[in-house]
């Protein structure tokens, strides 16, 4: 079947090179029983490329389940994947077939599978690796049929290396990984899309096709778009809906688009540092940086402090690694050099031994008081469980972050 009878079966709009050449890969793996991991951002359409691969398979006749890994609480994914027996957790009033067992000989695509708790990560491995899996509260093992189609929007080797998620299940998942290409990087699509839309939403709300202007439709090109396909669809239906004319101008269009401002502008720019940030939450982020940063000022006090030990001819109590990147003699000449005079200053009963010895006492005194974030948050989640009597679910409300979080940073503390 060729790209373009494809693209009309189900709807994709586009010519971009790389939105084809994802588009040729699932279609060449479609007919096998090879597990895919779709990879892309939020809003690019990566359901639309499971879609594609069931219904061009063998078990286009068998079932086709999407689940929202991302939107299952962790307590309860174990029981929705694999099932659970009578009376295997409170709640659990009768027996419950799970989607691996409904599913069997068709097809289950996991969307957002970097979410899965690592518990939930081992009984996948599982099935991928001998089709076996067993209930909640269940001793009997069981035999399925599924193939696995993944997505994330995350960077799964990089959570890998925070211990976050398992490689191998990683590289049982990504036999063929298919890249799902941001709106931003398919600009001749743009436009196009917003016809499709645009023309759409007309006929749904019995209104005139919209029409943009050249300007506008340059606005159109250059916005960033970080809701790809899905905020490109939500506002042109805006437009279709709240607009009186049938004629759009740059201004016009510009009243609808939402301002995009970059958060941590250092963290996550362009350079290869800020991969090491990837699938970390921003409150992560932010006592990274944090932590980073009091080092940072610590190795510089380090640096100054035995440079000016050095110069007074005392013993330098820093390792020359800490100072390697300085350059010796620049920093000699700098410290041996007439001080510069200030005619406003008054020097009488000035000793410049003073200045050193409290700034000295400074530097040891806040490194002395320095907090550790880990404590703190252990010191937190402590002081809300014991208030809420052990129970997660409101500890987590008290502290203001999903019970989720709760738990992997109780495992993460060993505060079981």
């Amino acid at each position: 079947m060729d790209l373009q009878s494809v693209k009309l079966r189900f709807g994709i709009i586009g010519n971009s090179g790389m939105l084809n050449t994802a588009l040729q890969t699932a279609v060449k793996v479609a007919p096998t029983d090879m597990n895919v991991l779709i990879q892309g951002e939020s809003g690019a359409g990566k359901e639309s490329f499971s879609k594609v691969i069931h219904q061009l398979s063998s078990r286009k006749h068998q079932s086709f389940i999407a689940v929202n890994c991302g939107a299952i609480p962790e307590g309860t994914i174990d029981s929705e994947l694999f099932g659970h027996e009578k009376g295997a957790f409170t709640g659990a009033s009768e027996k419950r077939k799970g989607y691996f067992e409904s599913v069997n000989g068709g097809t289950l695509f996991l969307d957002e599978v970097g979410e899965l708790p690592l518990g939930t990560q081992a009984r996948l491995l599982r099935v991928l690796e001998n089709g076996e899996f067993i209930k909640v509260g269940s001793s009997q093992v069981q035999k399925t049929d599924v193939r696995i189609v993944a997505a994330t929007n995350k960077d799964l080797l990089q959570l890998a290396q925070m211990g976050k998620f398992r490689e191998d299940l990683y590289y049982r998942l990504a036999t063929v990984p298919i890249r799902v290409p941001k709106l931003s990087e398919r600009k001749e699509d743009i436009y196009l899309l917003f016809r499709k839309f645009s023309s759409d939403f007309s006929e749904t709300h019995h209104r005139n096709l919209i029409e943009l202007s050249p300007a506008a439709q340059q606005v159109l090109l250059q916005y960033p778009w970080p809701g790809n396909i899905r905020q490109l669809k939500n506002i042109t239906e805006q437009i279709c809906v709240l607009e009186n004319s049938d004629w759009l101008d740059a201004d016009d269009l510009i009243k609808y688009l939402p301002k995009v401002e970059t958060q941590l502008p250092i963290l996550l720019g362009n350079g290869a540092d800020s991969k090491q940030y990837e699938g970390m939450s921003e409150r992560d982020i932010f006592y990274k940086v944090l932590v980073d940063l009091r080092k940072d000022v610590n190795d510089l006090k380090k640096v100054v402090f035995g440079l000016l030990e050095a110069n007074e001819g005392g013993p330098n109590p820093y390792s020359t690694s800490d100072v390697q990147h300085y350059n010796y003699n620049d920093s000699s000449r700098m410290l041996n050099s007439p001080p510069r005079e200030n005619p406003n200053s008054n020097h009488e009963g000035h000793n410049e031994d003073d200045d050193f010895i409290e700034a000295e006492a400074y530097s040891h005194e806040e490194t002395d008081n320095e907090l550790s974030l880990e404590a703190k948050e252990i010191e937190l989640i402590r002081l809300a469980l014991s208030r809420n009597n052990g129970k997660r679910k409101k500890a987590a409300q008290d502290l203001g972050i999903s019970e989720r979080t709760l738990y992997r940073k109780i495992k993460q503390y060993e505060l079981d």
